[in-house]
Formats: structure tokens, C-alpha cells, sequence
């Protein structure tokens, strides 16, 4: 089922007679591939050197550079070089699937059908095909061990309100972080939460942080016992023996399929649709989930997570509502944290 909707979803993209070029068959010798690829990420810089590692052991003729920052920086810096007609950037791969949506109406990215989306989710993929998602993600209340236990520790979102947590909870800042920007779009329009959810959150004390990694270092430092995380990061953080650990949510869980998406008009297109496969690949998605991240492929072996059961047990969402909505989630966001607050 999951080829045929590809097959109809594919010739539907050609019969609309948009811009889209067929890929060409990679030869299995890579002697005339050269050049480079840049590409911009929100991820970390450990699982960007790792895709760089083997992206270029692959088609050792390439060079892959990345810049890496959050997500509001780097849409930042993309939308000045698109205005000034100097694009640097190939592929944009971040944390939140609204901005694509964006960038998709603002014809910032450019439509392409990889060869691997046959092995990826239809529901992972945008219609038109101008993104995809790249890896999975998943909102987690992180928590310093030497602080808390594990029975400790809420067991869901609305335990965060609860008043012995007064001033122990901080989060990112969704004004610069674009997971985070997710997660507070996501519950903002959530009938169970919505504006009420962050008001009680505020009052009970909880902070702001500028950056994703800034954010769980405050936990892992001790200066906060509790944030609203992101799995990958904390698994980072353990690996490197920092004091810091996570809890999934037992309800309404909030994952990120992170897409990515070749820009429009990029330098090194041929290059581009080469790293775009490659992380889409088995071989891509395999580096990913050796580096603390999940993969989006049914082939990729992850015994302690199954694709299947977050969607069905994650908190249902409307992106394209979400989208529309954004700018006053926002909005109402920043009231209860800046305006309103006393």
C-alpha cells in the first residue's frame, strides 16, 4: 500500500508540470562526484560529523560543511541570503515541521522525490514532496539524577503544575528554538491545554532559556531540577557523563519528524540530491540511530521504539491548523511570559 501511494503521489508531482528533474541513477563508481554540499541543521554537532563522516567516505570526491545553530538563526540567515540572491545553504534540516510548511509557501524549497521515500511513512511526507522527515524526535521531561529519582520525576505535562515544582522547571525559549516553538504551538492549540496550560506553568515559576542545549546544560548543572526537553539531547548529554536523565510522557506525547528540504536555486543542486538520499537512506538513517537519534524507516532495527506507536499514541495534531496559528501562539506566548507576568 505504503508503494502504490508513492507511485500515485510520484506521477501526480509530474502531470502538475511543476519544476521537479528526475534524479539520476548514483553509479556505483563515485570517481565523478566532487565538489561540496553545505548544509544547515539545528542538529548537534556530534550527529552532524557523523553524517559528515559518512556522506564523504561515501563520495569521498564530495566535501559536506554544515552550519549548525538554532533554528531561528538559521532561518534568519537563509531568508537574508534568499533576499540578497547570494544562497548559501543546499538543504535546510531542522527541528520544526511548521517552519516547512513556511518555507514551502514562501517557495523557498525546492519539490524533489527521493528515491528512498518509498521506504519512508506517507504521513512523514509533505504531499508535493518539498520536505520530508529526516529523523524523529521526542519531547521528554529531562531531570538531573542527583536531584530527583525517577519516581520522582512527573509523569506527564500536567504534572509540571503541580506547586512543589515552583521555580525548578525551565524550558527553551520558542522564539529561537524551533522545537521548542513546536511543542508550544502543539499544546497552545490542544483543547486540553491551550492558553491556561501556559499561564499555570508561568505562575508556577517556570523560565526561559535562549537555546536548546543551554537549557538542559540548566538542568544538568543543577540550577534547575526539571525542562521540557528533547530526548536526543539528554541521551547526548549522558553519554558524556553529565548528570541528567529523561522520562517520556505517559500521555499526549509531542514527536518531531525534523524534515528536510533542498532549497530553491541552491549552488550545488547534484550534490544536494546526493546527501538528501544518503539521509534518507538505510545506511543514513543507521549513522542517526547509532548517534542517540530515530530513524523514519520501518528497516532500520530500533528494539526500544516503534514509529507505529507514537503516531498512535502521540498527542493529535492539525499542522497545517498549527501553522495558521503560529504567530498567535506566539504571541499569546510572550504575553503570558513578559507581559502579563508579575
Amino acid at each position: 500500500m505504503r508503494k502504490l501511494l508513492f507511485l500515485i503521489s510520484a506521477a501526480a508531482l509530474l502531470l502538475s508540470g511543476c519544476s521537479w528533474r528526475h534524479t539520476q541513477e548514483v553509479s556505483s563508481d563515485f570517481a565523478g562526484y566532487c565538489g561540496e554540499v553545505m548544509l544547515y541543521s539545528s542538529m548537534q554537532d556530534r550527529q552532524l560529523s557523523a553524517i559528515k563522516k559518512g556522506f564523504e567516505e561515501k563520495y569521498p570526491g564530495i566535501t559536506m560543511n554544515y552550519c549548525y545553530g538554532n533554528s531561528g538563526k538559521l532561518f534568519t540567515r537563509l531568508n537574508s541570503e534568499v533576499q540578497a540572491g547570494d544562497i548559501q545553504a543546499d538543504i535546510i534540516w531542522t527541528g520544526n515541521p511548521l517552519d516547512y510548511i513556511k518555507l514551502k509557501e514562501n517557495r523557498i524549497l525546492s519539490p524533489y522525490i527521493s528515491p528512498q521515500a518509498i521506504n519512508i511513512n506517507p504521513l512523514l511526507m509533505d504531499e508535493h514532496h518539498y520536505y520530508v522527515g529526516g529523523r524523529i524526535v521526542s519531547a521528554v521531561i529531562a531531570y538531573n539524577p542527583r536531584l530527583l529519582s525517577e519516581d520522582q520525576v512527573p509523569s506527564c505535562w500536567a504534572e509540571l503544575l503541580e506547586p512543589k515544582w515552583k521555580g525548578k522547571i525551565i524550558m527553551a525559549d520558542p522564539c529561537s528554538a524551533g522545537s521548542s516553538a513546536y511543542f508550544m504551538s502543539a499544546l497552545m492549540n490542544s483543547p486540553r491545554y491551550g492558553e491556561n496550560y501556559f499561564e499555570k506553568l508561568r505562575s508556577n515559576g517556570c523560565m526561559l532559556e535562549s537555546g536548546t542545549n543551554a537549557t538542559h546544560m540548566s538542568v544538568a548543572k543543577g540550577s534547575y531540577e526539571l525542562c521540557i526537553g528533547l530526548d536526543y539531547v539528554v541521551q547526548n548529554l549522558k553519554d558524556q557523563g553529565f548528570p541528567i536523565d529523561m522520562k517520556y510522557p505517559e500521555k499526549d506525547s509531542i514527536f518531531l519528524c525534523c524534515p528536510i528540504g533542498l532549497v530553491a536555486g541552491c549552488p550545488n543542486e547534484r550534490n544536494a540530491r546526493l546527501l538528501y538520499d544518503f539521509i534518507l537512506s538505510k545506511e543514513g538513517q543507521e549513522i542517526l540511530v547509532e548517534n542517540n537519534l530515530r530513524s523514519i524507516r520501518d528497516d532500520v532495527p530500533q528494539p526500544d521504539f516503534s514509529l507505529d506507536a507514537i503516531l498512535e499514541n502521540g498527542l493529535k495534531l492539525d499542522l497545517k491548523q498549527l501553522s495558521r496559528n503560529e504567530n498567535q501562539s506566539l504571541l499569546a506566548f510572550d504575553r503570558i511570559f513578559f507581559i502579563d507576568y508579575k
